[in-house]
């Protein structure tokens, strides 16, 4: 499960990622508001953790954004304001749940684990784009009849791919948020080259219709058109 923090507190932050990751959740950290909203809406969150009080663009505006853009990821806000008036707009503006500082850390695991399986009821387990498709519970990848064996790395490839398919995906976008990485740099360009090859070959090789597609000079696009 994927969290991403949206909090400018960077001793809140790393406290909670630190905690969250011993929990096993994948946790990313904004601690800007605009930068929040960026990864928010690129990214495929299971759950958003969201302050209030930002810099650049605040917590607010960035839940009425993102629901405005139709994402319906869960959004937990945590925040020191906790005036009835600030909750009950964090609310109607689109929040799922309110959790005001400080907060003991059990609590917010409960709150967590909440909005997870309430998310799961409606979550899509499976993910497809013409006779590829993958499983994103039992991980199995199938191209028409043929299963497929993909590595952790190259499953996680491909479901970002396929969220994205149509759309041409950079490598700087891959580097974020297939590799995690805080920046990126020509060593993680050509894992991803070597990464995006072997996936091409399981995919692609034995159809005479390619999916996997390089567009020279900006990045990778999933898609049926031809050439």
């Amino acid at each position: 499960m994927r969290i991403l923090i949206i909090e400018d507190e960077k001793k809140v932050a790393n406290a909670l990622r630190e905690g969250l990751e011993a929990e096993h959740y994948d946790v990313t950290i904004a601690t800007t508001g605009e930068e929040g909203f960026f990864l928010a809406s690129q990214g495929s969150f299971d759950l958003l953790l969201l302050d209030l009080m930002l810099p650049r663009r605040d917590g607010i505006d960035v839940l009425v954004t993102l629901r405005k853009c139709g994402h319906q990821t869960p959004v937990l806000i945590i925040t020191a304001k906790d005036a009835v008036e600030d909750r009950v707009i964090g609310l109607d503006q689109g929040a799922d749940d309110y959790l005001t500082k400080p907060f003991a850390f059990s609590e917010l695991l409960a709150r967590i684990r909440a909005l997870l399986r309430r998310g799961r009821m409606d979550q899509i387990l499976k993910l497809r784009h013409e006779d590829l498709e993958i499983d994103l519970v039992t991980h199995k990848v199938a191209r028409g009849a043929q299963s497929l064996d993909l590595t952790a790395k190259e499953f996680d490839l491909l479901e970002y791919l396929l969220r994205h398919s149509g759309s041409v995906v950079s490598r700087e976008m891959l580097a974020r948020d297939v590799w995690h990485a805080t920046a990126r740099a020509t060593p993680l360009d050509n894992v991803i080259d070597v990464t995006i090859a072997r996936l091409r070959r399981k995919i692609d090789e034995p159809h005479e219709r390619k999916l996997l597609h390089t567009v020279r000079g900006v990045g990778f696009l999933l898609s049926g058109r031809q050439g």
